[in-house]
């Protein structure tokens, strides 16, 4: 990464005058994931003065000391979709959570409709022409760029320069500290027997020339490792890890035949190890753009064979897919499943793929039930349902009855489980099945 430039370094301030600015009753927006102001955000929690602020963001990393217990009257955290740090303030009251699609965040603040006073980034150091860049999460952070009142930054000298429409010129940041320190790192966990099965099936399903979204975590990661052997793969997709990486240096992925992008690896945000933070630094073939256009339905179809996988916690017998909750208890949020569900349905030859292991907590329960958990939430409804995979299997659920729906989700439940579901059919849904 390039050294901090002592011309514009002059005019960096400590973290406790950045954020002193702040007054009580502020809306604040938080920069989230890999690109969270760690020290900013540790400076406000340090105040005690404050009353009322709320604090909006998508999924942070670190430490959230303003959602922790007794802080409730000072600060008052917003998920949008929420991660680790701040499932336990949600669950206990301590903190709201909003439902809604990644694709709709950025159009609440620049409609107004959350009229943000302060945004708070983590920055790239500016180039020549005094021009930072939001670095590995581009998201909804442009959009809070662009109608906050005041903007206070983190300027990281690790932070990657990134391209793409993520621009965010100095000379507009109202505050800023300069650091250098490393990003938060998500690395990438040994693959279990069940995460292999399922990486191996969607692996099968992904053809040449497919555009690929996927998410983070064990099957992705599973299921990318897997497709080293496959031709002129693209990359369309919200965010994506460090599996991505291994295929651009296999030669599986050109971009060659996107219709939107063609030859770049089209994101929003990233998150991943060091390996993946210096690959995408100042590399003119990774482009990040703001959500609402990345996963825009109309722009993700446009693309040939899009394929969206995507998780689920829970799915019941007619389709119907929890991807966000545990019950009630609030676990992530919608995210872009629904958009590029959608998205990879209308693409030609797109595959729309919801991933599961087929059993939870220890093998005690069966991720395919009779009916959803109450209190959980339905990300993808049973219309928008395509492809479900299992260790056990893949099955399309389009264009079926909820018999037929029924009668394929339980091959690929657990076999222990299977005569239990198939009862259960039978009496609720006045079915005979074999």
């Amino acid at each position: 990464m390039p050294s901090s430039s002592p011309a514009w370094s002059t005019r960096a301030v400590s973290a406790a005058e950045a954020v002193s600015v702040i007054c009580s009753g502020t809306n604040l927006f938080i920069h989230g994931a890999a690109a969270t102001p760690t020290p900013l955000v540790e400076a406000l929690a340090a105040r005690h003065d404050l009353e009322g602020v709320r604090l909006w963001h998508l999924h942070t990393n670190g430490p959230a000391p303003f959602a922790e217990p007794g802080r409730e009257r000072e600060f008052r955290s917003v998920s949008l979709f929420t991660g680790s740090p701040l499932r336990a303030a949600v669950k206990e009251g301590r903190a709201d959570f909003i439902p809604i699609f990644l694709s709709d965040i950025p159009g609440l603040f620049l409609s107004g409709q959350v009229k943000l006073d302060v945004a708070l980034l983590q920055l790239s150091p500016p180039d020549h022409n005094g021009l930072c860049s939001l670095g590995t999460s581009c998201d909804a952070a442009k959009a809070a760029f662009e109608s906050a009142r005041v903007v206070i930054a983190e300027i990281n000298a690790a932070m990657p320069r990134t391209h793409g429409n993520n621009v965010i010129p100095l000379s507009e940041v109202d505050a800023f500290i300069a650091t250098d320190r490393p990003l938060h790192g998500h690395g990438v966990s040994a693959e279990s027997p069940v995460e292999a099965s399922i990486g191996e099936i969607i692996a099968n399903l992904v053809e040449d020339g497919s555009t690929l979204q996927m998410g983070i975590g064990g099957i992705p990661d599973a299921a990318l490792s897997r497709m080293k052997h496959k031709h002129d793969l693209g990359i369309h997709t919200e965010m994506f890890s460090d599996r991505i990486v291994e295929l651009v240096e296999a030669g599986a992925i050109t971009n060659r035949f996107k219709k939107v992008g063609q030859g770049r690896i089209i994101t929003s945000f990233i998150n991943g190890t060091q390996k993946l933070f210096d690959f995408v630094h100042d590399n003119p073939l990774v482009h990040f753009y703001p959500c609402d256009w990345t996963n825009d339905t109309s722009v993700i179809r446009k693309n040939p064979k899009v394929v969206a996988i995507n998780s689920a916690i829970q799915i019941d017998l007619t389709g119907q897919v929890c991807a966000d909750s545990i019950g009630d208890r609030i676990y992530s949020g919608i995210g872009g499943q629904m958009d590029f569900i959608r998205g990879a349905a209308l693409s030609p030859g797109g595959k729309p793929i919801i991933a599961l292991p087929s059993r939870a907590m220890g093998g005690q329960v069966s991720r395919i039930a009779p009916q959803l958990t109450p209190g959980a939430g339905v990300v993808t409804t049973r219309g928008h349902v395509h492809w479900v995979i299992t260790e056990y299997g893949a099955v399309n659920l389009h264009g079926k009855t909820l018999r037929e729906r029924g009668e394929a989700l339980i091959s690929i439940a657990h076999p222990d489980f299977r005569a239990e579901l198939r009862h259960d059919l039978n009496v609720r849904r006045h079915f005979t099945l074999a």
